[in-house]
């Protein structure tokens, strides 16, 4: 039973506005479901709108359930009745009593994602459509693109204006599209357009479904593209009491095919509709609020609205500039683990957010070392990663060709012809002559029946021993760089999945920059020591449980979702924003970027930490990018910390240094790309020693005089990074005291006294 007590002054207002066109702009955090499950309640118990006359639309499986549980609970006797559910569910449940109206049989197939790439394969061999220039990936989204738009295949030959590629797309559209249709089968784009389609053939359909449902609510509206939005217009059309619910301010899935414009001109569209904010936030404190406020605050296009709270202002934001990733990564975790102890909160509530699925690898690390739980959201433990593991194969077979496990893995990886007949007759010349699977490899040219899968095995064999022998001339980072070449295994990643290749790139480049700050930190690098520390780190299936997690996951990821503690990591200009976004100067790209900034800083409830660091590698090289725009956008009263380029704070860079580096916004200095690693190296360490030197990590350093040390164990010390702590261990070392540290901030430190310089307070 619908509730007053428990709705603000606007959000009755919204359950009261029952007829026409309404749209509620819903900030984060607004409690737009519960005014939409009380809506629903009132339109039944006050208005005594039968229930069988309502239907209620989002996006996911799970929120529609969450909401139809919500609303039976409320409605009680009746609520079955009522269509909670997604726009797929809602036009498959449609096309099941009438696509045959269309031509189909109502007991029609829906294609997953690997049915549609197997039609495809067929449309390409049949039409003789060469894959290496028109992937069937590459056709398969420009036809979905085209389904969102509702564009048919007969429409979309008619807009080619002789452009050669789209000449290619039609006739495979056309093709794909007739495949179905002989299969009885439909895509999941169909599902949708073609319900459209028969809404606008068959009138009389229209007038049963428009009857039906006389009263229609739609949720997360900014993400509704042309064919949603069409379905909904039709619908409504002739009792017209839609009401849609969404925040232009969280559109942040244009890549999906998202049109922001549907919520931005629904005015248009609707004059006579009614506007309706939600702008009182029950999740977040007003400084968080009032953060996310003046970031968004930067964009053209939106509707003005501001959160507040009646919570109070709480904690300042922090932001922490690092002076490169490892140290962002080492002070994340120390933050998590200092709270744990300190404040006895549990490790699920925290959340680590970042803009792309690479960044998570450093901060995985630290918390496999430390022992902390975690989960990655949307994605796997880096080093679980497909691609991730054919890099390492690749050099465990380098290292070892015995390893058989790592060799199978990538003897056809990328696809070499070498299949599974061929691999049995090695298997079999294997055990005949009491050697490997890699020995029987180096004597393919003796084995009768292999054909020309020998030369293939040849080449595979020429890969390996060519980067065995040059690997500790050129270093690991460099052997991973050729094999890439070499393979054309970023190609192999495109081909896979062209929509997730750029990700798994990402992920391998990353994997590179490990290797690179492993040859540069170890004392003496080796393939085998870098084989083990990834063996360590990337060994996770011992960590305990507890009572929770420490959740990873993009920014994408996290919209729904909120958190007591949140750190949004890698906030720098190149990186988020991208320097694709920068550089291309799209104002739309833009502001979809900052939105996603407005996403992060509101899924905070209590406590919000922003990371960035001064020096990132990024593809194997390091580079200098300044804070993000988004950091500086944010009033620095309602930040502890510094922030460069923010006018009310001062930064720790020298100011000429920095605008140097930094003028007009775009990242300028980074160090020299050196042709070889041994001439990157010096530039590399000298980097490395004095970001070391910092945190007194440094190896030679000079001897400190034991009778100099101002302070003792038990005592109270100040370092100029880390803040103040108790020393609770002191140890001669031949040249420097080795001094422990359990700061209040940053949990326990060991550092050298020389460097350290603390300061007893």
């Amino acid at each position: 039973m619908i509730d007053k007590n428990v709705l603000n002054s606007q959000q009755q207002l919204a359950v009261d506005t029952t007829e026409g066109p309404l749209l509620i702009l819903a900030g984060a955090g607004s409690g737009k479901t519960k005014t939409l499950t009380n809506r629903i309640a009132h339109l039944i118990h006050d208005k005594k709108v039968d229930p069988f006359n309502i239907l209620a639309i989002t996006f996911t499986n799970k929120a529609a359930g969450e909401m139809r549980d919500r609303v039976c609970a409320m409605v009680g006797e009746g609520g079955e009745r009522i269509w909670v559910t997604t726009f797929h569910s809602t036009c498959m449940r449609i096309l099941r009593r009438h696509i045959d109206r269309l031509g189909y049989d109502i007991n029609f197939t829906v294609y997953d994602s690997d049915d549609q790439k197997t039609v495809m394969k067929n449309v390409c061999k049949k039409l003789n459509i060469d894959t290496k220039s028109y992937k069937e990936k590459t056709l398969l989204n420009a036809i979905s693109g085209a389904k969102d738009n509702l564009i048919t295949a007969a429409e979309y030959s008619l807009e080619t204006f002789g452009d050669f590629t789209k000449i290619v797309i039609a006739r495979a559209y056309k093709e794909y599209q007739d495949q179905l249709k002989k299969s009885n089968a439909v895509d999941f784009d169909d599902i949708i357009m073609l319900t459209v389609q028969l809404f606008k053939e068959n009138p009389e359909i229209l007038e049963f479904y428009q009857d039906r449902f006389k009263y229609i609510s739609v949720d997360e509206y900014q993400d509704t593209n042309k064919a949603q939005f069409e379905l909904i217009r039709l619908l409504a059309d002739k009792y017209r009491n839609l009401c849609v619910v969404g925040d232009d301010d969280q559109s942040i899935y244009k890549f999906r095919g998202a049109n922001i414009r549907n919520i931005l001109d629904f005015e248009e569209f609707y004059p006579d509709a009614k506007v309706i904010k939600l702008e009182q936030n029950y999740r977040s404190t007003q400084t968080i609020l009032d953060a996310a406020n003046a970031v968004i605050a930067n964009n053209r296009s939106r509707k003005s609205k501001r959160l507040w709270t009646a919570e109070g202002a709480g904690h300042k934001i922090r932001f922490m500039q690092l002076d490169n990733a490892y140290e962002e990564a080492d002070t994340i975790v120390d933050e998590i683990s200092t709270s744990v102890r300190r404040d006895g909160c549990s490790y699920n509530d925290f959340a680590v957010l970042y803009r792309t699925n690479a960044q998570a690898r450093l901060i995985e690390e630290r918390l496999v070392i430390r022992g902390i739980p975690y989960n990655v959201v949307g994605g796997t433990n880096f080093y679980a990663r497909a691609e991730i593991k054919d890099m390492i194969a690749y050099l465990k077979t380098i290292e070892n060709g015995l390893d058989e496990v790592a060799l199978r893995r990538i003897i056809n990886v990328p696809k070499r012809s070498i299949g599974t007949a061929t691999i049995d007759k090695l298997l079999d010349f294997a055990e005949i002559t009491d050697d490997s699977l890699y020995g029987a490899m180096q004597n393919a040219d003796n084995i009768s029946g292999l054909g020309k899968a020998s030369l293939k095995i040849g080449a595979f064999v020429k890969l390996i021993e060519g980067r065995r022998a040059e690997i500790s001339k050129i270093g690991i980072a460099e052997t991973l760089k050729k094999i890439i070449e070499e393979t054309d295994y970023y190609e192999y990643l495109k081909d896979q999945d062209e929509e997730s290749a750029d990700d798994r790139i990402s992920n391998v480049d990353e994997l590179v920059n490990k290797a690179v700050a492993y040859e540069e930190t170890a004392e003496d690098p080796s393939l085998t020591g870098f084989l083990e520390e990834v063996a360590l780190v990337s060994d996770i299936d011992n960590i305990d449980n507890g009572d929770g997690r420490v959740l990873l996951m993009t920014l994408h990821s996290a919209k729904g979702l909120e958190f007591p503690r949140v750190f949004i990591a890698g906030m720098e200009d190149g990186l988020f924003p991208g320097m694709t976004t920068i550089s291309s100067g799209d104002n739309e790209d833009m502001e979809e970027e900052r939105r996603l900034a407005y996403v992060g800083i509101t899924r905070a409830k209590e406590y919000l930490t922003i990371t960035c660091a001064k020096m990132r590698m990024l593809r194997g090289e390091t580079q200098f990018n300044p804070v993000s725009r988004f950091v500086r956008e944010i009033p620095g009263e309602l930040i502890d910390g510094m922030v460069p380029g923010n006018r009310l704070s001062r930064s720790d860079f020298d100011e000429d240094d920095y605008e140097r580096r930094y003028s007009s916004g775009r990242p300028s200095a980074r160090l020299k790309s050196y042709a070889t690693p041994e001439a990157r190296k010096p530039a590399m360490q000298s980097e490395i020693k004095n970001l070391n030197a910092i945190a007194g990590l440094s190896k030679g350093m000079p001897a400190a005089n034991p009778g100099e040390l101002s302070f003792k164990t038990g005592d109270t010390v100040r370092h100029r990074k880390f803040g103040t702590g108790v020393v609770t261990s002191i140890s001669k070392e031949p040249r420097d005291y080795k001094v422990t540290v359990d700061f209040d901030a940053y949990g326990t430190k060991i550092m050298y006294a020389s460097f350290a310089k603390l300061e007893k307070v």
